[in-house]
């Protein structure tokens, strides 16, 4: 546990509610080469509902994940499943038109009706309840960008109302909510999905890192254990792109990191999930945990890499979880990493205009839920060559004049920015001088290196330079992890690649 004067006592190490209260199955990795219709890289929510689609079609299917399936971002989300992602419709409409951002409501729209579907069918134990969802603020400064929103949603048909007040025991000034939306624990409601898809005889590997893509039809993946993986069509699904030869995905998206807490309250919850319109943001749902109720408050975003004591971010949580409903206990807290693209809509598709048969989802902007599921279904159209109404609207190789340009430029000066700094920064720390489970940046014979001492009392010593394009990483307290502040890429203390575009480790250094 880790504790202080200022704060409440918080779990020792990070670990999802989600992933503690499912046991999930293990699954091998290849031992031969394979070939099947479509393999499918990456085993979070994206890809395991492309597989239980593709495989009740008929197609034979394999999917393949660098790490454990769920253990990403789909393991530690808040498994809100809503169209309602933060005050986005007014924006859309004045960027894209309303038939473009009426297409992005009905792909959302259609993803939570596929899981409430799913679930009320084959009767899924995952805690699946409807709720409202409520954007609200508490500052004048944002009355009216709730007022447009509602405007919005009046415009393109979205079932929705404006109030001055939410049910949550605080004044506001604004809120706009839209009805029927959902909440649910994602692990065993894709557990099951992962069953259907072996009984369909589909494959799932684990701890299986692909290496490569040969192009053609049919298509080649090479895994870094040397086996192949011959297959009609490729569909990645890996957060970030696996393959990214030609559409430069590293400068067309960027990372950021949130925070979560799983809390015991004084004051019973009201219902409803909740999302501040200002920031830093504020993020409510319920859940059950061992049947007691609690609270699920997340928030306080920042670029990977770029969050100094990262620690600060889960004492924000605990201070307004207190104020806001009385802290009886943190259960759980966990972090998640979230992509964004320059226009805010998500890439699904063709990952290249002139090749049809390798296919990308990434993007989601930390609303996974239902655009990741809008991704399997639009995925799955594609490849199973239906029509659908929302392949132009995701298409990856879609370029707006606004707002895409700004954001491309503001995005890669701050890249340069820490490429950079990274470079130039000074390190005081020495190996000597940490304590046991501390991490640093130091320098060794010279040369800038990632240090930390465990538990017990080993130390571990990493080249600081990033594997993916030489940015020097950052150490994250809070997480025990040296993340990289131009595009994202995570690793281990051990420096064990755990998020992309990054696929190599980090070197290791000798002590002196």
């Amino acid at each position: 546990m880790k504790q202080d004067e200022n704060h409440a006592t918080f779990p020792q190490f990070p670990e999802s509610y989600w992933l503690a209260s499912t046991d999930i199955p293990s699954f091998p990795k290849p031992s031969e080469d394979i070939q099947v219709d479509v393999a499918i890289v990456g085993a979070g929510i994206t890809g395991i509902t492309t597989a239980y689609l593709l495989s009740k079609k008929g197609l034979n299917v394999a999917v393949v994940d660098a790490g454990r399936i769920l253990h990403g971002t789909t393991g530690h989300t808040t498994a809100k499943i809503t169209a309602q992602h933060d005050l986005i419709y007014s924006e859309f409409l004045s960027h894209f038109g309303k038939e473009k951002t009426r297409l992005y409501y009905e792909a959302n729209r259609d993803a939570l009706q596929f899981i409430r579907q799913t679930v009320e069918e084959y009767h899924i134990d995952c805690q699946f309840t409807e709720e409202d969802a409520y954007v609200y603020t508490c500052a004048d400064t944002h009355v009216e960008k709730i007022a447009d929103e509602y405007k919005a949603y009046k415009e393109l048909g979205i079932p929705g109302r404006y109030v001055e007040q939410t049910p949550l025991p605080f004044s506001t000034k604004a809120a706009i909510m839209m009805e029927n939306q959902a909440q649910f624990n994602p692990v065993p409601f894709l557990r099951y999905l992962a069953n259907q898809v072996i009984q369909q005889g589909g494959k799932i590997y684990e701890q299986t890192t692909v290496a490569g893509v040969e192009q053609g039809n049919p298509a080649t993946l090479n895994t870094s254990d040397g086996y192949k993986i011959t297959c009609n069509h490729v569909v990645s699904s890996s957060h970030f792109p696996f393959n990214d030869p030609n559409a430069l995905y590293f400068a067309r998206l960027h990372a950021e990191r949130s925070y979560v807490l799983a809390v015991k309250t004084d004051r019973t919850y009201p219902g409803g999930m909740y999302l501040s319109a200002e920031t830093p943001k504020r993020s409510l749902r319920s859940v059950l945990i061992k049947g007691e109720p609690m609270v699920i408050i997340g928030g306080e975003g920042h670029k990977t890499g770029q969050g100094i004591c990262t620690f600060q971010y889960y004492e924000a949580l605990e201070k307004f979880a207190e104020q806001t409903f009385g802290l009886k206990e943190i259960v759980y807290r966990w972090s998640a990493q979230d992509l964004y693209t320059l226009d805010k809509l998500p890439y699904i598709g063709q990952e290249l205009s002139d090749v049809s048969n390798i296919l990308v989802a990434t993007g989601y902007k930390k609303w996974g839920m239902t655009t990741s599921v809008a991704a399997a279904l639009l995925n799955t159209d594609l490849i199973t060559r239906k029509e659908s109404p929302y392949r132009d609207l995701f298409t990856p190789s879609r370029f707006h004049a606004d707002p895409d340009i700004k954001t491309f430029v503001t995005q890669n000066a701050n890249v340069a920015k820490h490429l950079i700094a990274g470079k130039l920064e000074i390190s005081y720390k020495k190996a000597e001088e940490l304590q046991q489970d501390e991490g640093a940046v130091i320098r060794v014979n010279g040369k800038r290196a990632g240090a930390y001492r465990d538990p017990q009392g080993t130390l571990h010593l990493v080249d600081t330079t990033c594997t993916h394009m030489g940015c020097e990483v950052e150490w994250n307290e809070a997480e025990r992890t040296w993340d990289c502040p131009c595009h994202g890429s995570r690793y281990s203390y051990q420096g064990e690649v755990i998020e992309g575009p990054a696929k190599k480790a980090l070197g290791k250094v000798e002590s002196e």
